[in-house]
């Protein structure tokens, strides 16, 4: 099962009585928010316990078109990779 932002939002309001829905919505739009403006200026996003997010710079490439199996290059791009942290890899496989 996939957990979508609605369902996080779900879970805020039950678990803080004070939130209103409103202000859940808000709060992980904020979140949500802010990790993308960082991730898109190129910097890193570290959330302890969880995990690094990192944006790395890919070189352009040889490629090769799967249906066809032509040749071609592929530009330079921007990727953002994840590398979980310790607590969460070790939660994951139940140590």
């Amino acid at each position: 099962m996939t957990v979508t932002k609605a369902d996080i939002v779900r879970e805020i309001y039950m678990r803080y009585d004070g939130m209103t829905k409103t202000q859940s919505v808000e709060a992980v739009e904020a979140i949500l928010r802010l990790a993308k403006e960082t991730l898109i200026s190129g910097e890193d996003l570290l959330l302890s316990g969880f995990g690094k997010f990192n944006v790395r710079d890919k070189r352009e490439r040889k490629g090769r078109n799967p249906q066809t199996g032509s040749e071609l290059m592929l530009a330079p791009r921007r990727v953002v990779t994840f590398s979980p942290s310790g607590i969460l890899r070790d939660k994951v496989n139940g140590e």
